[in-house]
């Protein structure tokens, strides 16, 4: 009787049981088939109202661009990583986010009134060993004219394939007559490392510029390099670098770790199946003292590397904030060699946090996306024990206060009249001795406040904004005449007082001049070289290499050092 009874009430469950699977089944179809049918129809409409503008509005449209328009302000819903990037734009696109290889010639362009102008060409590559110069203007490249031209025409004018000439007319500053170039394009390939060399007691210091392929084989190539010199330490400097390809992040991190560590944690809209990214090879050095560097700027995978390394108690972080990007994209062929590029995940650092400071899913009434606020910002832990949290970029361990130039350094660089001068003194003096000792002497600044006086350059101080104000408020109150002889009087003095200005942030103008002026002979790498003396946050490191203790006990969690970038702290 039991048994029977046992039997029957298995029965009843398995036939509940298989209902409940069939209802489950039946709901989940249901659900797909009508998010099958919204997306077919919603295509429907969007065809339906794209071929009726083609055909019947009142003036010619160009199609493809109104296609494009669509589909960006559809995207612009989602974030600002994912994009639509049709055939025209393709190659553009893997030069930023792929590969650094190119047909070129290698040289950067800017486009100042309707002029393109050579803004740096690169070492060792076509324009610079055919003689083009930074401030040179581009007249002509194969006897057509590039007035109009966007910045995408004369892009695809200079890039061909490997071995071609390209025949350039070019007008020099200080030359009457245009000259004719002609360049032989090569197959150009800037390297993610920018820079590396040694520092004061035996530091090494490698610049990563950014994440693209073969990243971490020139990271490694620059350490062994390095290691030759028997290293007290090692800055990893990653300021201003905006990321690239995660997958070279993880072999940076692996240079400095044992195989087998987790890196990041990659998670999609599916969480239950997580993608974990270990280090897959013996470190390179997993004990020589590390330090990274970040600033506002450092994004994505070089926040992958530096959180990790701090999750792990691996490295000291110094330098500012981190931007705060916790998102990965993966690409996607659309017909007609298009690509669609999409947001498909978050990242997540050893500890467990995610650093995206973003919630692009949640907007206010106005569609404007607001950082996390502080109440929902969770704390995890490091390695070692020490607080880290989420939300809100990689915090350094060390934080040093951003240098910030005064308004007028920021117009005389933004008006092109740093460039300018440095042009016309690469013109005056053709030869520099060394870029790392090169100081402009108080008679050459006399010259460029001199070769300033003929040119203009507005700008507006804290002091002269206010009072612009106070007259503002005067006339609605009527009663500018009660105040205009002051108001004219303190005028006077602060266009004598911006006179002055030159002299009052000499300091800081002298070291952008020089700066410019150095990349003149010595190009990208002459100017690293000379801002290095007086980096802030390397003379940081610097210090921290030569305090043993201290940077123990701030990977330890010694002290003060404890708890990293609390909110409100």
């Amino acid at each position: 009787m039991n048994n029977q009874s046992a039997a029957k009430s298995g029965l009843q469950k398995a036939i509940k049981g298989f209902f409940l699977s069939l209802a489950i089944i039946s709901f989940f179809s249901f659900a797909y088939v009508e998010d099958l049918f919204q997306v077919s129809k919603n295509l429907d409409i969007f065809a339906a109202v794209y071929k009726q503008l083609s055909m019947n509005y009142v003036d010619e449209v160009n199609s493809s661009k109104m296609m494009k328009t669509g589909i960006d302000a559809m995207l612009d819903e989602l974030d600002p990583y994912t994009q639509y990037i049709p055939e025209s734009e393709i190659e553009d696109y893997k030069l930023k986010y792929v590969s650094n290889q190119y047909g070129g010639i290698g040289a950067t362009i800017s486009y100042r009134d309707g002029k393109v102008i050579v803004a740096e060409p690169y070492e060792g590559f076509p324009a610079q060993k055919g003689g083009l110069r930074a401030g040179d203007e581009l007249l002509k490249i194969f006897d057509v004219s590039l007035k109009g031209k966007n910045n995408q025409d004369v892009s695809s004018m200079l890039k061909g394939q490997k071995s071609t000439k390209v025949d350039l007319l070019i007008q020099r500053p200080g030359v009457d007559k245009p000259i004719e170039i002609q360049l032989l394009r090569e197959e150009i390939k800037r390297g993610n490392v920018s820079y590396y060399g040694m520092l004061p007691n035996s530091v090494g210091y490698i610049k990563l510029d950014q994440f693209l392929e073969d990243a971490a084989q020139e990271v490694g190539d620059a350490l062994v390099d390095l290691k030759k010199n028997q290293l007290n330490g090692l800055v990893l400097d990653l300021r201003d670098n905006g990321g690239g390809i995660l997958q070279e992040s993880v072999k940076i991190v692996n240079l400095f770790v044992e195989k087998g560590t987790t890196v990041v944690i990659q998670k999609s809209r599916n969480r239950e199946n997580p993608i974990v990214y270990k280090t897959s090879a013996p470190a390179m050095d997993s004990e020589l003292p590390l330090i990274v560097l970040v600033n506002g700027q450092s994004a994505s995978a070089s926040e992958i590397v530096a959180g990790s390394l701090q999750d792990l108690d691996r490295a000291v972080v110094i330098g500012q904030r981190s931007f705060g990007k916790g998102l990965v994209q993966q690409t996607f062929n659309l017909p007609y060699n298009s690509l669609v590029k999409v947001t498909v995940a978050k990242y997540y650092t050893p500890s467990g946090r995610c650093i995206q400071s973003l919630n692009y899913n949640q907007r206010d009434t106005e569609g404007q996306v607001a950082k996390l606020a502080d109440s929902l910002i969770t704390e995890y832990k490091t390695k070692s024990g020490r607080s880290v949290y989420d939300g809100s970029g990689v915090f350094p361990d060390i934080f040093v206060k951003q240098l910030k130039y005064s308004l007028l350094t920021r117009t005389l660089e933004s008006g092109f009249h740093v460039f300018d001068y440095a042009t016309q003194y690469h013109q005056t003096k053709p030869k520099m001795s060394a870029a790392k000792t090169f100081k402009l002497s108080d008679a050459e600044y006399e010259d460029f406040v001199k070769f300033l006086s003929t040119r203009t350059y507005n700008y507006k101080s804290g002091t002269e904004k206010l009072l612009n104000d106070l007259l503002a408020e005067a006339k609605k109150e009527n009663k500018l005449d009660l105040y205009k002889s002051e108001i004219d009087a303190l005028n006077a003095k602060i266009f004598a007082s911006k006179k002055n200005d030159l002299y009052l942030f000499k300091d800081e103008i002298k070291k952008v001049l020089e700066g410019e002026i150095v990349s003149r002979y010595y190009y990208q790498k002459g100017r690293t070289e000379h801002s290095l003396p007086n980096d802030q946050d390397l003379n940081e490191a610097i210090k921290l290499f030569a305090n043993k203790t201290m940077l123990s006990s701030i990977l330890k969690g010694e002290g003060g050092y404890g708890r990293i970038g609390k909110p409100g702290e």
